[in-house]
């Protein structure tokens, strides 16, 4: 008979043996899994090439797995997903705002929908199609859709994730894709959209930053119009005339800028930001000689001007003059948005809009 030392040393070992088959087949399992996600690989591919969608149209594109050999799976699944991402960066806020920079995101769009339900999918390459309609016209359209956009503070933004679950001891595929939105065919405004032409003058008069005592005294004038309504399918005209100036000009740019403003608790934090700069003209141009202004709307940059409770995403156009002088060669690199001796600006409001392209237009009318 087995003393009670004997049998608790049995126990005792039964328990360690069991305990290291378990160790040594689950990381058998995870050495299997990492070996097997090496080997297959998932791809999301959309319809279209540019991305571009609408929110009353199917999402639609191939879901393409590539695997060495077969794998299973317990279901395929497609999330889409829309948001409004808000923040403030220290810079544009105080210290107290700056400690809550996040804001809570705005759900735009969240839907998951199974593709395929548990199975297998065979070695090689499988193309699994998918169609999601963004819009469920059953549901409560009360939320907008707002278009894509990329900005300093606000970024909106959709995205479109496909998972495969292979299980507790096996590693997930998955794969992420963003697409574009745009504003329905419904809510476009019809063509031509008459750009709003606004004159101005540049002077020594209407300038609110210090400059050279040079240009005080001796003076200039540029004068010229330009659109402060634009649509997103056309580029930003206007022209431009330097009538006289007492120094020589070095360039003059044109500055395409975002304001963003975020509502953080009762304050409202706005920045603005250069978008891009378009020059028009290099070096010392002739006088009363009429300069075009063509400037093209980078797309994932600018969207239709958003006036929203949380947030608004408006625009600004700057006509920039830089004048030669020592000073400005001393300052080769500088803030473009920091005003200087040597430059005179005008900055005016820019509304952008979203409307039908014209051929279109024309032909369902």
């Amino acid at each position: 008979m087995a003393s009670p030392f004997q049998s608790f040393c049995h126990t005792v070992s039964v328990f360690f043996l069991f305990f290291f088959w378990v160790s040594f087949i689950y990381s058998t399992g995870v050495v299997e899994a990492s070996i097997d996600a090496m080997s297959t690989k998932i791809d999301l591919s959309l319809s279209r090439p540019n991305r571009i969608y609408r929110p009353s149209e199917p999402l639609e594109g191939k879901i393409l797995v590539k695997s060495a050999s077969s794998i299973s799976h317990y279901g395929i699944r497609m999330a889409i997903n829309g948001s409004v991402n808000l923040q403030v960066r220290g810079g544009s806020a105080g210290v107290i705002e700056s400690f809550y920079g996040v804001v809570k995101p705005i759900t735009i769009l969240s839907r998951t929908l199974e593709i395929r339900p548990s199975g297998k999918i065979v070695s090689g390459t499988t193309e699994i199609p998918f169609s999601i309609t963004l819009r469920n016209p059953k549901e409560d359209n009360s939320e907008r859709f707002y278009e894509t956009f990329h900005g300093t503070n606000i970024s909106i933004q959709y995205l479109a994730t496909v998972d495969i679950m292979r299980g507790y001891l096996h590693k997930s595929l998955s794969a992420t894709v963003e697409f574009i939105v745009e504003s329905d065919k419904a809510d476009l405004l019809n063509p031509p959209i008459s750009p709003e032409m606004v004159i101005f003058y540049i002077t020594q008069d209407t300038q609110r930053h210090p400059i050279l005592p040079e240009l005080k005294s001796g003076g200039f004038r540029i004068t010229g119009r330009i659109s402060t309504q634009c649509s997103m399918l056309e580029p930003l005209s206007g022209e431009l005339t330097v009538e006289a100036s007492v120094l020589p000009i070095c360039s003059i740019d044109i500055h395409l800028l975002r304001v963003e403003s975020v509502l953080l608790g009762e304050k409202i934090i706005t920045e603005t930001s250069l978008i891009q700069t378009t020059q028009i003209a290099d070096g010392d141009v002739c006088r009363n000689m009429t300069l075009p202004i063509y400037v093209v709307l980078p797309r994932l940059l600018t969207c239709p001007t958003v006036l929203a409770g949380p947030f608004s995403i408006e625009f600004k156009v700057a006509i920039v003059i830089f004048f030669q002088s020592e000073l400005s060669r001393l300052h080769p690199k500088f803030d473009p948005l920091t005003p200087r001796l040597w430059m005179a600006m005008e900055t005016l409001p820019l509304e952008l809009v979203r409307a039908r392209p014209y051929a279109s237009w024309t032909v369902e009318s």
